[in-house]
């Protein structure tokens, strides 16, 4: 694959900048466009239980919309003291309990630092990407990357709870991770370094 022309066309189920920056530069052979790019703002409601509901959810909308193959995904931060919490609650931990939920990354950072307080930091980042292809056909693929929860910001870099989540692989925060570092290891990466792979196995 050459040329846009030649690049298959896949409908990225998000409108946040950071995640399709992402997608854009590990699927490159790809034709990825989101629904601002059909001049569509529907915000899905994600209110499954699992990441592979909610990545499901979003999916199967503009796929049934828009009838072109389409992926989305969801992703959160498990941590092993807080019985896998934030989990599928992580953009939106810092509101739960509240009338009305709302994303706020620093919030949500310092309400996982204060929950942590004397407790095992152990956590791991999961992602899952569920792909509906042209068929009907459903696909999930899931990455996940291991570490901690640090108890200050460390760096500036990424997003979310990439700035207290201190990588193993990496070892250093994602905070001071540059994007091609944090991408290589990442739970989002490796999900979909396999969607990847399974992409060009059948369509490449």
């Amino acid at each position: 694959m050459e040329n846009n022309k030649h690049k298959i066309k896949l409908i990225l189920a998000s409108n946040n900048a950071h995640k399709v920056r992402e997608l854009r530069t590990l699927l490159p052979d790809f034709d990825i466009i989101t629904p601002k790019d059909l001049n569509d703002q529907t915000e899905v409601e994600e209110n499954s239980d699992t990441l592979e509901g909610n990545s499901y959810l979003k999916a199967k909308y503009f796929f049934e919309k828009y009838n072109i193959m389409t992926i989305a995904d969801d992703s959160g931060i498990f941590c092993d003291a807080l019985d896998n919490m934030p989990g599928v609650y992580s953009a939106r931990y810092a509101s739960l309990g509240s009338e009305k939920l709302f994303n706020d990354d620093h919030m949500n950072n310092r309400k996982l630092i204060n929950d942590l307080q004397g407790k095992d930091h152990s956590a791991h980042f999961s992602c899952v990407i569920c792909l509906i292809e042209s068929n009907g056909k459903v696909s999930y693929f899931e990455g996940n990357t291991y570490g901690h929860v640090l108890d200050e910001y460390d760096g500036e870099n990424g997003f979310g709870y990439d700035c207290i989540f201190y990588s193993n692989d990496l070892n250093k925060c994602f905070g001071r991770a540059s994007a091609e570092e944090k991408d290589s290891v990442s739970h989002r990466g490796r999900a979909s370094k396999k969607l990847k792979e399974y992409l060009e196995k059948y369509y490449g």
